[in-house]
């Protein structure tokens, strides 16, 4: 389904799964959904441990199925509540955070950056307003769906202490990679 509504979802994965093989050992996933983009994440780092938030518990139980049971815990929440407990070398977010509006999202980028280890990585894989709006391929809904420009997100991923650098970009799809310039505030 997710490829028939987004064309370039396999690309997408794939910058992905190359952007986050840093070799961490603790990741935190947000948006797991049914689990496609956490097997590609401990594919990229074999001795990590994961931990997947996504507020569809039957997503979940779908990814409970696909997912190694002994390196990931599953969690039922919201990218709008307060995180998981600790610190994580890679944090992830693939086709989730453009249901928050812009000041949400700049509120979650300061909580992932709290959430770092020291020369920890953010990567940001998602929907976004394109320049020229005939490359707007994704259908939204709006109320649910709120992308930003990738120009708006670079510029509130800096605010945040990360220096950012777009990985790859198509149409209405990036892939943003962050390092974080500021050790997390929060443990």
């Amino acid at each position: 389904m997710m490829r028939a509504d987004i064309p370039a979802y396999d690309r997408l994965q794939s910058v992905v799964g190359e952007a986050a093989a840093v070799g961490a050992r603790r990741v935190l996933e947000l948006g797991t959904g049914t689990g496609e983009t956490a097997l590609r994440l401990l594919a990229a780092n074999p001795e990590a441990r994961l931990v997947g938030v996504d507020e569809n518990e039957l997503m979940l139980a779908a990814a409970a199925e696909r997912l190694p049971a002994d390196r990931v815990t599953l969690r039922v929440g919201r990218i709008e509540q307060p995180l998981p407990d600790g610190r994580f070398d890679l944090v992830v977010s693939a086709l989730c955070v453009h249901h928050l509006d812009g000041a949400g999202k700049r509120e979650l980028f300061a909580r992932v950056r709290d959430r770092l280890t020291p020369g920890g990585r953010f990567v940001l894989a998602d929907v976004v307003v394109p320049e020229d709006p005939a490359d707007a391929q994704i259908e939204t809904t709006p109320g649910y769906d709120m992308p930003d420009s990738l120009a708006a997100q670079l510029a509130w991923l800096a605010e945040a202490g990360f220096e950012a650098t777009v990985a790859w970009s198509e149409r209405d799809l990036a892939v943003v990679v962050a390092r974080g310039l500021t050790a997390g505030l929060a443990v």
